[in-house]
């Protein structure tokens, strides 16, 4: 029994982390493979500590089995984290990236906040947190 139940966690385990989303942290980056893949940059801004609609946007979207799929073959996933809690604390150069992110691309701050960009990382649209399905959602990022 206690065989089985470990057999079962350490599949649930392992196909949780294969099937994670691929979040970029370096905008250079995430041009260079946009570049070579042809794909469109989605760059995310959020609280994932604090910030309930952030929260919702990834249980809702980013983490859904079909977004993910999509995601791989079209996006380009760029995550700019602004945790508060201790424990979540960024290194200081990962902070000073998503802080210059912030400063070109979030002038107001907003969170959740989405921008697409192309592969030179020129904005295309924006968006946020919207209660929709993954289909609806990727339509979108995609019609940005």
């Amino acid at each position: 029994m206690l065989k089985k139940i470990i057999l079962s966690f350490t599949f649930i385990f392992t196909t949780f982390i294969s099937f994670s989303q691929n979040w970029i942290t370096s905008i250079n980056e995430a041009k260079e493979i946009a570049s070579k893949d042809g794909k469109k940059i989605v760059l995310v801004f959020q609280g994932s500590d604090w910030c309930a609609p952030c929260i919702k946007l990834d249980v809702e979207i980013w983490s859904t089995e079909e977004f993910k799929s999509y995601a791989a073959k079209n996006f380009v996933m760029l995550k700019a984290d602004f945790p508060r809690k201790k424990k979540n604390e960024l290194s200081p150069e990962q902070q000073k990236q998503n802080n210059k992110l912030m400063e070109k691309y979030n002038t107001k701050g907003y969170f959740p906040f989405v921008v697409v960009l192309d592969k030179d990382a020129n904005v295309l649209g924006k968006t946020g947190y919207k209660k929709t399905t993954p289909k609806n959602y990727i339509s979108l990022l995609s019609s940005l």
